[in-house]
């Protein structure tokens, strides 16, 4: 008898996760929501620009507020340790966001109502305080907690309040001395879409880590108020002043280096001055190079801490008699 050899077919395609079909690779769920998402956006732009249709406004603000935010949460969901299910996710974004807002909105009212250094400061330790208040608050009741399931409910609430934030920025952006401006809005949307995942969703993703790291040395396995959180939440309120506080150091810096006599005697005065074109273009150099540092800061710092809980080692077993702690840190799937 004759045996046919069949040759082996190589496999060209990669599964998509389906099983028993081959394909190509399917874009990872975030990246869909991303490119859908930016999409609509910009669709319905088009549409409100060719139609003059003001009903079509919300959309757009409450499209481009929550595009880059929930984009940045489903990325980080993906990289949980287990506990933190999609409904926390969802309960951390959108209560962690609205209380975060409103507490910082009464705070600020009642005790800054002019910019200044010590209003940046205040701004920053005031916003991140409230945030960090909101995360312990809905985290109080897990049945155990890891550094990296910290840093991710963390970026929850913190990309909560950028969202419900960029919206009420949308909307101001909105009215101007001549009228309505679309354009505005979609620039403001445009420029804090880029600058969202390198402030407030990164500030508290770090104050998160450390809550929940408490978790860990407390006898009873829940986060603590210790002093090693009191130093991450300072460091990260520094992070954000510095971010607030970039446009101002810029102006300072900008006027040191090539400031006229004539600018120096009309800021003693208290009178604005005429700038020239080379003190706009050192401007925004600066003030664009010092969110870039802040914001490189704030990435190396979350990356560091989420390196270290990935690479811990496993929970010491407690002596003899001794109940173990129900706070571990995780290894991720």
């Amino acid at each position: 008898m004759t045996q046919l050899a069949v040759a082996p077919i190589p496999q060209t395609g990669i599964t998509d996760g389906t099983p028993g079909i081959r394909g190509r690779r399917r874009l990872p769920g975030w990246a869909r929501i991303f490119l859908s998402g930016g999409a609509l956006w910009v669709a319905t732009v088009l549409v409100t620009f060719a139609t003059h249709n003001a009903n079509l406004v919300p959309t757009i603000i409450l499209l481009g507020s929550f595009l880059v935010p929930v984009t940045f949460v489903a990325y980080a969901f993906g990289r949980t340790d287990g506990i933190v299910t999609a409904q926390r996710i969802f309960t951390a974004f959108v209560y962690g966001g609205v209380l975060g807002v409103l507490g910082a909105s009464v705070l600020e009212a009642a005790l800054f109502r002019q910019p200044s250094t010590l209003g940046y400061a205040g701004v920053g330790l005031i916003e991140e305080a409230v945030k960090l208040a909101a995360l312990w608050m809905l985290a109080r009741r897990l049945p155990h907690y890891t550094t990296r399931d910290g840093m991710v409910l963390g970026a929850a609430v913190g990309f909560g309040f950028a969202a419900f934030e960029s919206a009420g920025y949308a909307f101001n952006a909105l009215f101007t001395s001549s009228g309505l401006s679309l354009l505005n809005v979609v620039e403001t949307e445009a420029l804090r879409g880029i600058l969202t995942p390198v402030g407030h969703g990164l500030w508290t993703a770090i104050l998160g880590g450390a809550l929940f790291a408490t978790a860990a040395r407390s006898r009873h396995g829940r986060p603590r108020l210790r002093g090693s959180l009191l130093g991450w939440y300072l460091l990260v309120a520094l992070l954000h002043t510095l971010w607030d506080a970039a446009s101002g150091i810029a102006v300072w810096l900008t006027l040191l280096l090539t400031g006229t006599p004539t600018q120096w005697t009309l800021i003693r005065l208290g009178q604005a001055s005429e700038v020239t074109a080379t003190q706009v273009h050192l401007y925004t150099a600066v003030s664009w190079a010092l969110l870039a540092v802040d914001a490189l800061l704030g990435v190396l710092i979350l990356r560091g801490r989420w390196r270290k809980a990935t690479t811990a080692g496993p929970p010491a077993v407690p002596a003899a008699g001794r109940p173990a702690p129900v706070a571990v840190e995780g290894h991720g799937r």
